[in-house]
């Protein structure tokens, strides 16, 4: 028997509280954290008397997932799923972040999940997703602009438009264009370049200030200043079973990079390495994205099941043929 379950956030969560119910058709708890079913998803699972299956190794159609469960720390993963109509549980404390925060809403999404978090409502009723809502009767919500402008285009329809009515509905839908393409840009500088900075500028304070550069940097220069030490880096982060946990957020590299930048700007390492490296640190990048992009390719099942190991185990070789490109094009370059 199914059971209904409620899904709140973390202490630093955003989002929810999701209440979810399983059905027949839709009790699965889809898994995408870096590789195997992780406590939240179990538990989830244990819970509704649904099904916990992995990500990374198979996947399913839209309308039999009842949870998507990510580690996203705040690209694209986390919008994804809520792009979709699929309730989604992030372990991480993330809110409206991304390329596609517009999708992500607290009625959808919620953050900073841990298993403590999930508490049992009651027996199962008829789920209903997000996306399926039932709408209210014409006659009792408000109209929308879309409806708005259906209603005008229908009462000119016939009507012949003269010149200048051509050139200014013409005007308009440019000039339309460019004013939402500039509030976009100004939404995504203030939800990821400006935070991304912050984060970068904090990092390296407390690296400068504590001392812990000169500890790593002592440890990563004699690697970062070799071509061999680079490639040796580039292997262990493209580690199949390493590149999806180094992955979400790309935190790890971010660090490195904050790190070798400033030793690159010191002269500690010299300048003609900064290429090289930037492919040695990133092996690891899109690793943990590529069961969610091969699902937006509305792969078929067996396709991802082949297809994850096949990416993650050819970054062991694209990478460290990365970075020995990389390293014969900076020659010559400082």
């Amino acid at each position: 028997m199914y059971k209904t379950i409620k899904i709140s956030r973390g202490n630093t969560g955003w989002g929810g509280p999701l209440v979810i119910t399983p059905t027949d058709k839709c009790h699965t708890v889809l898994s995408v954290t870096g590789g195997g079913i992780d406590p939240v998803s179990q538990k989830i699972a244990e819970l509704t008397g649904g099904e916990a299956v992995d990500g990374w190794k198979t996947s399913l159609p839209d309308e039999e997932v009842m949870v998507a469960v990510v580690d996203c720390g705040g690209t694209a993963r986390c919008g994804v799923y809520p792009k979709k109509g699929i309730y989604t549980v992030n372990l991480t404390p993330v809110g409206q972040s991304g390329p596609l925060a517009q999708f992500i809403t607290e009625d959808i999404y919620v953050s900073d999940v841990k298993p403590e978090c999930i508490e049992v409502l009651g027996e199962a009723g008829e789920y209903v997703a997000p996306e399926r809502v039932a709408a209210a009767p014409a006659s009792d919500r408000p109209k929308t602009k879309a409806q708005a402008k259906e209603e005008i285009a229908a009462a000119n329809a016939g009507k012949n438009e003269n010149i200048v009515t051509r050139i200014g509905k013409g005007v308009g839908y440019v000039v339309g264009q460019f004013f939402q393409a500039g509030r976009d840009t100004i939404d995504m500088v203030i939800k990821n370049i400006l935070p991304f900075m912050a984060f970068t500028s904090t990092i390296l304070g407390i690296i400068s200030a504590s001392g812990l550069g000169n500890v790593i940097a002592n440890t990563i220069a004699p690697f970062c200043s070799t071509l061999p030490g680079m490639l040796l880096i580039c292997l262990i982060c493209s580690l199949p079973f390493l590149s999806p946990i180094l992955g979400p957020g790309a935190v790890i590299a971010q660090v490195v990079g904050t790190l070798l930048g400033a030793q690159f700007a010191t002269g500690a390492i010299p300048a003609q390495y900064a290429l090289p490296a930037l492919f040695a640190i990133d092996g690891q990048v899109g690793g943990d994205f590529v069961p969610v992009g091969l699902s937006l390719g509305e792969a078929e099942p067996e396709t991802i099941e082949f297809g994850v190991p096949a990416v993650l185990f050819s970054r062991l070789i694209t990478g460290p043929v990365s970075v020995l490109i990389a390293f014969v094009l900076s020659i010559g370059m400082f």
